[in-house]
């Protein structure tokens, strides 16, 4: 056996995972197809993630770092503006966390959790899984061709939008939502303290098309994150070329457009499309799904590393207490939990898309202070508190709330 516990990927999940596995003694390898720094997108965090960071001993790292501060969002429509305070929450915990570069950022929790105790091997690439509920095995080639048999106790997939196992196992299900495509860069933004809050990620919605929006995520040294988001058709609608899709919708976007003027590119365009995914179970005979290499539902309210590092959080208590000798019922300690979360992440991205979230972002009633805290807790990526009426039974309340705003 060459390690208790092997894990695919060391992104956010994999990272934290193998950091939670480390700390309880556990030996880890990470097995990474790339090498760090890498870019990634994905650069506004959750506070509901910082839990999760404080639990792995990743936290100190995050915030000594020097990251952009965040402390909520601004959205706007046209001339509409409103912005929302995730400090002023319904559920307890943190308020706050960062806007990041996720190249920094991941490598900084990977060299966290390598100084915890795991081992973790870049440019290995996974050729083959084989399932079994005592001894899973994987084939991994080397950077240098050479390939090798590799054996646990357990394999947890934290590959992100690489879905190791999900594609070897045939796993892969239709997801929920139509194809959208993503175009994003970054700019040195030449924004002012003064024209802008840069401790908020703006969200804009397109001023003709409500079911395209815009992200503008200010980081840290004068540089911002900015992208783009719609169904494939209207995208590609926009013109011959990536580059000019891409700037005639920033010239669209209002506010953003206006911020960016001054601003000069950074990186090459970039796309992303059918990005939407969804797989027919999280576990099975010796291995668990982590984070997007099970389900991704949109970028809309940033939520993809706070489930990932939820999945993390659930999957690495059940894999101890399995490895103890213990009974684990994984539906009922890590599938149900963690799709109770996503479900209402869920629930918010379609009521976004169908624009009923849109009218009651823009339009709630007057004195809605209760809501608006209900609300900014699920922003705040508190989507497992059922405290939370919105939480608990988000379609039911969405549904009292549109018809209020109406």
């Amino acid at each position: 056996m060459d390690s208790e516990i092997i894990i695919i990927g060391a992104g956010p999940a994999g990272s934290v995972a193998a950091s939670m596995l480390a700390r309880m003694g556990r030996s880890v390898t990470v097995l990474e197809s790339a090498t760090f720094p890498r870019f990634s997108i994905g650069e506004s965090l959750l506070p509901q993630m910082m839990e999760f960071l404080e639990e792995a001993d990743l936290l100190r790292d995050v915030v000594q770092h020097g990251f952009q501060y965040k402390n909520g969002a601004l959205f706007a429509r046209g001339d509409e503006l409103t912005s929302y305070d995730f400090r002023q929450k319904l559920s307890p915990g943190w308020g706050t966390t960062y806007q990041v570069r996720r190249d920094q950022f991941d490598e900084l929790l990977a060299k966290g959790a390598q100084r915890h105790g795991a081992n973790i091997l870049f440019r290995q690439t996974v050729t083959a899984f084989t399932p079994d509920a005592e001894r899973p095995s994987l084939r991994v080639r080397d950077e240098n061709g050479d390939e090798r048999t590799m054996t646990a106790r357990m394999v947890l997939d934290a590959s992100g939008f690489g879905r190791v196992l999900a594609r070897m196992l045939d796993l892969e299900e239709p997801a929920a939502f139509p194809p959208r495509m993503a175009l994003f860069t970054h700019f040195k933004d030449h924004i002012s303290a003064h024209d802008y809050d840069r401790n908020k990620i703006l969200i804009s919605v397109h001023p003709e098309n409500h079911a395209i929006w815009y992200w503008m995520i200010p980081l840290a040294n004068g540089q911002t994150s900015a992208g783009v988001v719609g169904e494939v058709a209207d995208i590609t609608a926009a013109g011959a070329t990536r580059e000019e899709r891409y700037n005639r919708l920033l010239h669209e976007s209002g506010l953003m457009g206006r911020l960016l003027s001054s601003g000069e590119m950074i990186r090459d365009i970039g796309e992303i499309a059918g990005y939407a995914c969804k797989v027919k179970h999280l576990w099975g005979p010796g291995y668990v799904l982590l984070g997007n290499a099970g389900e991704f539902l949109d970028p809309i309210f940033s939520s993809g590393v706070t489930i990932a590092l939820k999945s993390a959080s659930l999957a690495t208590k059940a894999v101890d207490r399995q490895l103890n000798g213990e009974a684990v019922d994984w539906d009922a300690d890590f599938s149900r939990p963690l799709i109770k979360g996503i479900d209402t992440f869920r629930t918010y991205v379609a009521a976004w898309y169908d624009a009923s979230l849109q009218r009651i972002i823009f339009n709630q009633p007057r004195n809605a202070g209760e809501i608006t805290r209900s609300i900014n807790a699920v922003l705040a990526g508190y989507a497992w508190d059922d405290n939370n009426p919105f939480v608990r039974d988000p379609v039911r309340y969405l549904n009292l709330l549109k018809t209020l705003c109406a």
